[in-house]
């Protein structure tokens, strides 16, 4: 058996000796937003720690585990706490816990970041919802052997970011007065924030925002098959674009600062799915 399958299955597995809840709707909480796994009817809890082989999130303010439950009466499965490549795991642990809500019965996607503006309209405190994305600054999580039993070995990318999604995200921030920019997303390795030649780089190439997720994750859920939709809050003008140093301080008190827009948003629209 494929090693990599072979984990993921081990994490299955351990997962269900703990809870039968099945999910509809997958959630990454980024930074920020993770008190509103909190604020759900919670069902079960798992710590990254009580599923064997898992990968731990060494962030801080990330939580690590998972939370099962209800927003409104949609069965959801939160992942309070993501773990990043910059943290030293390999790409395939990276989306381990992406394919792992996937197989239990996760069908939708809902993918949160706090991000760094490159588009010159966005302001620390925006939220742009993900239209398409770069991930070609990271190793993909595809690379090797195709595990047939996830998916196909040449995935379509044409459309990452369902419409159908993108129009209830839309429809959802205008119903609530939250203003919702759009705009490409582009990932790149991290830890230490982009350079300014960088950052010029990846407005050439057509980004808006850059962060050190989500691009891998969407690219692997998209491989099996899920709906997928994303939502980054613009925490920090990336450099360059702002003569400001920047600091991880500095996007988590901007993160606060919108996380009740934020979490409304994000809450709202799984309601509606």
């Amino acid at each position: 058996m494929n090693a990599v399958y072979e984990k993921l299955m081990s994490c299955y597995d351990s997962c269900r000796k703990q809870t039968d809840f099945r999910p509809r709707v997958a959630l990454i909480l980024g930074s920020g937003l993770g008190a509103l796994a909190d604020e759900i009817q919670v069902e079960k809890v798992i710590p990254y720690s009580d599923i064997e082989g898992f990968p731990q999130s060494t962030v801080a303010g990330h939580k690590g585990r998972l939370v099962f439950g209800y927003m409104g009466a949609v069965p959801v499965v939160i992942m309070q706490g993501r773990v990043h490549y910059y943290e030293g795991y390999s790409m395939p642990d990276v989306v381990l816990p992406v394919r792992l809500m996937r197989l239990l019965g996760a069908e939708v996607l809902v993918l949160t970041n706090a991000a760094g503006g490159i588009n010159p309209d966005f302001q620390p405190g925006t939220l742009m919802m993900l239209t398409d994305q770069i991930a070609s600054f990271v190793p993909s999580p595809l690379l090797g052997e195709n595990i047939e039993e996830l998916g196909v070995r040449f995935p379509d990318m044409s459309e990452i970011y369902r419409k159908e999604l993108q129009e209830l995200l839309e429809r959802t921030a205008k119903s609530l007065n939250i203003p919702l920019k759009k705009g490409v997303y582009i990932q790149f390795t991290g830890p230490a924030y982009e350079t300014p030649a960088e950052v010029r780089m990846a407005k050439l190439l057509g980004a808006d925002a850059c962060g050190m997720s989500t691009a891998c994750e969407a690219m692997a859920a998209n491989h099996m098959g899920m709906k997928i939709c994303g939502i980054s809050c613009i925490t920090n003008m990336a450099s360059g674009i702002s003569m400001t140093p920047l600091s991880h301080r500095e996007v988590q008190e901007t993160a606060d600062r919108v996380a009740g827009q934020f979490k409304t948003l994000v809450r709202t629209v799984i309601e509606s799915m």
